[in-house]
């Protein structure tokens, strides 16, 4: 089959046109989120969800603390709804819970259970979650029909990293946002040999995904893209952690994708050299001199949804080389995977 027969492909390859409709309707209902933000006075941001939508919090999170000011913190949807003992203790605490379907059980759960102001990120209108959050964002344009999320992660992610950059009042960041639907249709164009290369390589039979900061959410999310899709064994971790325990898993037939950062990339760089002194192959992703350029004169805060698409072709291609449908992955559901 082409390529072009699967949702999936389909989807991964629209998230430029994705990200500027998105990006548009942001544009519209600036105000009335700087109204709701602005008059909760919070002292803290919880972001919740479930799967894939866990681990986009997890990226989320960092660049909330880090715009704001205000402590951030990501939980999974279940725990949230069922130890709330975990929630940091603050008397103005924001939820912000994300769904790609907005039915996701505990994170709908853990929403109208929440003693405080929430906010709602989904994609489907007629879903419960986008009817109980005292602030709901519906991002359209992430609807996706394959049960792999890929466009609609990168979206919601847009769109929660946006929602920071306005409470922020960074205009800076919001200009220069406007540049990733052009810089992300380069990338796809540039890198799609290189990524069908990779996926198509049967011989590599164990993957790892590492990043750091506001990036290891993005690298759980890219690991899990290769686990779910191809049935491969894979792994994320920090940086540094895979210096441990986790480098004795290191062969010829492993390969090691690193999202680089600017203020860590001597300390990130010499963890890949390590792992090819010991054998393994390495993929190298950052703003320059890199594996996968993504070049796109950015801050590091407002080019990070670029690090996902390279990886979630590399995952569709290995899906239809070892003969699987990545559209619809082994055991799964889109009643459970709608997360």
């Amino acid at each position: 089959m082409k390529p072009t027969n699967y949702h999936t492909y389909n989807e991964i390859k629209s998230q430029p046109q994705a990200w500027a409709g998105t990006l548009d309707m942001l544009t519209r209902r600036k105000d009335e989120w700087l109204e709701f933000f602005g008059t909760g006075n919070f002292d803290s941001i919880i972001l919740t969800g479930c799967g894939s939508m866990y681990y986009m919090p997890l990226a989320a999170a960092a660049v909330w603390q880090e715009l704001t000011k205000l402590p951030a913190r990501a939980l999974p949807g279940s725990e949230t709804w069922l130890n709330p003992a975990l929630i940091p203790a603050s008397s103005r605490p924001l939820l912000i819970s994300v769904s790609r379907s907005g039915t996701t059980t505990e994170t709908v759960r853990a929403t109208r259970a929440f003693g405080g102001k929430t906010a709602t990120v989904s994609c489907y209108p007629e879903a419960e979650l986008p009817t109980v959050g005292d602030f709901n964002l519906l991002v359209t344009a992430g609807q996706e029909t394959s049960v792999a999320q890929t466009r609609a992660f990168s979206t919601l992610y847009l769109a929660t990293l946006t929602l920071a950059v306005f409470a922020s009042g960074r205009d800076d960041l919001w200009r220069e946002l406007q540049s990733l639907p052009a810089l992300a249709e380069k990338l796809l164009t540039r890198y799609e040999p290189l990524a069908q290369e990779l996926g198509t390589d049967l011989s590599l039979d164990r993957f790892y995904f590492l990043g750091s900061g506001l990036r290891y959410g993005l690298a759980c999310e890219v690991n899990l893209k290769m686990k779910e899709m191809t049935l491969t064994h894979s792994e994320p971790f920090h940086f540094l952690e895979y210096r441990h325990g986790p480098k004795s898993m290191i062969t010829p037939s492993a390969l090691v994708m690193g999202l680089l950062s600017d203020a860590q990339r001597e300390q990130e760089e010499a963890v890949l050299k390590d792992m090819r002194l010991l054998g393994g192959r390495t993929l190298s992703i950052a703003e320059s001199s890199a594996d996968v350029e993504l070049a796109s004169g950015l801050s590091e805060i407002t080019r990070s949804p670029l690090y996902l698409p390279v990886g979630q072709l590399i995952a569709f291609e290995r899906s239809v080389a070892k003969g699987l449908n990545p559209d619809l992955p082994e055991n799964l559901t889109a009643v459970v995977e709608l997360a």
